[in-house]
């Protein structure tokens, strides 16, 4: 130590190693088996091998593992039901990217008291991703904190970087190296450029500091990840609709892209107003039943019950949101099924013209 350094750090504790944790919450065959298939289907989607719609649904971050296990076990039939046209993972969201402040996701806090267990956080978000994952529903997550990747990745079958993150090199080498497909969402003012950029960047090897398993420090060097894509989120106005579906899809083009998107129906395509996102989807669902095959995927907000709370309350409401608004569990089955028609109905399109 010297007069130099740490002078604003008031504590350091220390953390498991990530191999440490994952010893101690291993994953089952069944948890590995469906992260496997989870991560096939979406790659082959994405490579334009299967014409299924991914579909990521779930609460807008997780603070409450029981209420989010019911929203599993309630999602799972859905999944198969539908399964042969849409590929569904569920929402899963440990980590909340805060502008100025605010609770900061389970891992950070998962007491909601401002305790900021971390240990305890980390292996709450892991035992819960293998709770899912081995009743047979893919996981989808954002990954904020370039670290944790370390202690969750091997059960996840999507990844999300998030608006704020997107133009951040480390989450690009970040996402260089992961397992599983990762969706880059435009900027928070609406630019897509930066989310193309982004997929680009990680579809290169890279070498960069970063954490082991062990929880040593190290050097990472990827191969690039090839099943990267943007994620159409709006900002500065909405973006869903089939003139900015073409706008995106030029530019990907010219960039060497893949010409796909996938399109969040919440956060500034809805206003973040969960009401609308039935009309947002329903919208993207017109233009895929069209024929557009180059929507390959959506996103949805949803929770047990509609809309949201604040954390403060008390008792807070089981299975309702305490960040973003969630459509609720009636209103988000309808709109599953309407999609899965619309992908049908493509189907349909598509098979004519080819004939």
């Amino acid at each position: 130590m010297t007069d130099t350094d740490d002078l604003r750090i008031t504590d350091m504790i220390e953390l498991p190693s990530p191999d440490g944790l994952m010893a101690a919450r291993p994953a089952s065959d069944a948890a590995v088996s469906t992260v496997k298939a989870g991560r096939k289907a979406i790659q082959s989607i994405l490579r334009g091998n299967d014409d299924r719609l991914l579909v990521v649904v779930g609460p807008c971050s997780i603070h409450d593992p029981e209420s989010a296990l019911e929203y599993a076990r309630r999602l799972a039939p859905i999944r198969e039901e539908l399964g042969d046209t849409l590929e569904i993972a569920m929402r899963v969201y440990f980590e909340k990217p805060r502008t100025v402040g605010g609770w900061k996701g389970l891992i950070n806090d998962p007491d909601l008291d401002d305790s900021f267990n971390i240990h305890k956080g980390l292996t709450v978000a892991r035992g819960l991703c293998h709770e899912i994952n081995a009743i047979g529903l893919p996981v989808a997550t954002e990954f904020l904190d370039t670290a944790v990747p370390q202690y969750i990745s091997d059960l996840i079958s999507w990844a999300a970087i998030g608006a704020r993150t997107t133009e951040s090199q480390i989450h690009r080498e970040m996402a260089s190296g992961l397992s599983c497909p990762v969706g880059f969402k435009n900027g928070t003012r609406g630019n897509v450029q930066i989310a193309l950029d982004a997929v680009r960047s990680a579809a290169r090897s890279h070498h960069f500091m970063a954490m082991s398993k062990a929880g040593r420090a190290a050097i990472a060097a990827t191969n690039g990840n090839p099943d990267c894509h943007i994620v159409l989120r709006g900002g500065g106005g909405t973006n869903y609709d089939k003139d900015s579906v073409d706008m995106a899809c030029i530019m990907a083009t010219r960039d060497g892209v893949r010409p796909q998107v996938m399109i969040d129906a919440s956060h500034a395509n809805s206003d973040k107003n969960p009401e609308k996102q039935p009309m947002v989807l329903a919208n993207i669902g017109g233009q895929i039943a069209n024929g557009d095959h180059r929507i390959t995927g959506v996103m949805v907000e949803s929770h047990l019950v509609a809309g949201r709370q604040d954390l403060g309350d008390a008792p807070l409401t089981y299975g309702q949101s305490i960040t973003d608004g969630c459509l609720g569990w009636e209103e988000t089955v309808l709109a599953l099924r309407k999609l899965a028609d619309d992908v049908a109905a493509r189907r349909a399109v598509l098979s004519a013209k080819a004939s």
